[in-house]
């Protein structure tokens, strides 16, 4: 075993729980020196939005204070990736670098360059999967080639042997001697300088331990209700794990371990259809991995390349209006506001003010995900770039592309009594629910015993539903007989 110490760096991995990287290091023998580098160019032109930096900030805070009580410390550093962990070795004498992959096209280049720079020097420089089940290149169709569908491609997966199970963090970390020099966290400048995040603190608790909090009250609370609470905005009924898979506080393994057991316990029908539905979710996450690391250019230009020349509409008083929940669409308003004040939203609604941007007001799928990714906590870039794809229709698994979500029914169907539209739009909080998705039709008394002025208290449609959607049909019937 060497005796030389290893540098562990950390990145979308914020966790000492099924750590393959960190264990590995314990494993070589030798000293085991964590290390976080805040690096814009890892990102490339999609460095961390500012909902995703607050959490990031509180992040690294759990996982430092995680790695003392285990004799160790996390090592902060700014500056390029590369000459960093060059510095690190040269003052350390370490003999090896390990870490987990990532799959954004910016890190993946990112770790070419380590493993030519490194590996020049006689480093050992080695890549594991601690953030995924399956690795993107690993699940391909009989045919070969990546899949653009969901369900085969999930199907394949399950077809594979099942995850291994996860292994529990080390309980002691060897310590160099010397520890090399750290940054302070709050020089990192990741926490807002004006004061906006109140509504993320309340909601939230970033590290490992409020994602195995998050985790154990899921499968106890809305497991075995997962099919039909999934869609319902105004009940806790998501696990809302998103941004912990994401800042990787909690490993797919353990969440698909503990998912499994819940359902074993309960072992019913609905337990195991409720289990395949969330486990699915998690294929989904897989899926936009796939697609990102086959097809990176998306994350800028649409998969199916005859949507480039689809007629996007400019027009920026409308794209206001739906970043600030001031479109007269009451799901979509709550859905907005929701979002800037707990940095999430409830992915059935996601998907409705998706469909309002891009096929309502016919703005480009591109500002949406922007927006999205400034303002989601969970903020990640193969999901953010799959979902608006899909949406957009120019994306994987898309048809049938031109769904239209109806945003008056959808609120109907998924928030019946308004309770999710009456806590985010509070000034609607007092109409009667027949109308509390569709106030521009309600009574005068109705809306006067409310106390509500439309136009004024809350704004009319900036668009006419039926027509936007006649108008979106029409858009996609051309690009479909051009493509013919």
């Amino acid at each position: 075993m060497s005796r030389d110490p290893t540098l562990v760096w950390f990145r979308r991995d914020l966790r000492l729980d099924d750590h393959a990287a960190l264990r590995a290091a314990v494993g070589r023998g030798g000293p085991v020196v964590p290390v976080f580098v805040l690096d814009a160019v890892e990102d490339g032109d999609w460095a961390p939005g500012g909902a995703a930096r607050w959490w990031l900030d509180r992040s690294l805070a759990a996982l430092g204070r995680d790695l003392e009580e285990r004799g160790s410390r996390l090592i902060l550093r700014r500056g390029p990736v590369i000459g960093t962990l060059l510095d690190l070795v040269a003052q350390t004498g370490a003999g090896a670098v390990f870490f987990h992959r990532r799959y954004e096209p910016a890190a993946r280049r990112c770790e070419e360059a380590l493993l030519d720079a490194l590996g020049a020097r006689g480093v050992e420089v080695r890549g594991f999967n601690g953030n995924l089940l399956f690795e993107p290149w690993e699940i391909e169709k009989k045919g070969s080639g990546p899949f653009q569908v969901f369900t085969p491609f999930w199907r394949t997966c399950l077809a594979r042997d099942e995850p291994a199970a996860p292994r529990p963090a080390p309980r002691r970390l060897p310590a160099p001697r010397k520890w090399p020099r750290t940054e302070a966290l709050a020089a990192f400048g990741l926490e807002p300088r004006l004061d906006w995040a109140a509504g993320l603190r309340a909601a939230w608790t970033p590290g490992e331990a409020g994602a195995r909090a998050r985790l154990r009250r899921f499968v106890t609370r809305a497991l075995a209700d997962y099919v039909d609470g999934r869609n319902r905005p105004d009940r806790p009924g998501s696990s809302r794990l998103s941004p912990h898979l994401h800042f990787g506080e909690i490993s797919p393994r353990r969440v698909w371990q503990a998912v499994k057991q819940a359902s074993a316990r309960t072992d019913s029908g609905s337990a195991r259809t409720s289990m395949d539905t969330f486990l699915a979710e998690i294929g989904w996450r897989e899926f936009a991995h796939h697609l990102l690391w086959h097809f990176p250019a998306t994350v800028d230009d649409p998969l199916r390349p005859e949507f480039a020349r689809f007629p996007w509409r400019r027009d920026p008083a409308a794209l206001r209006a739906w970043q600030r929940g001031r479109t007269g669409y009451p799901i979509v308003d709550a859905g907005m506001r929701e979002l800037w004040t707990t940095g999430w939203m409830h992915n059935r609604v996601r998907m409705v003010v998706a469909s309002f941007l891009v096929k309502d007001l016919l703005l480009r799928w591109q500002d949406g995900a922007r927006w999205f990714w400034d303002t989601l906590v969970d903020a990640d870039l193969a999901a953010n770039t799959m979902g608006w794809q899909w949406t957009a229709g120019c994306g994987a698994d898309a048809a049938p592309y031109f769904r239209v979500f109806h945003p008056v029914l959808q609120g109907e169907r998924h928030d019946p009594d308004g309770a999710y539209v009456r806590r985010w739009v509070p000034e609607l909080a007092g109409l009667p629910s027949r109308w509390i998705h569709r106030p521009w039709e309600a009574p005068e008394h109705a809306l006067a015993t409310a106390g509500i002025a439309l136009g004024t208290d809350y704004p009319r449609p900036i668009v006419e539903h039926d027509v936007a959607r006649d108008r979106a049909l029409a858009a996609y019937d051309r690009i479909r007989k051009a493509r013919a």
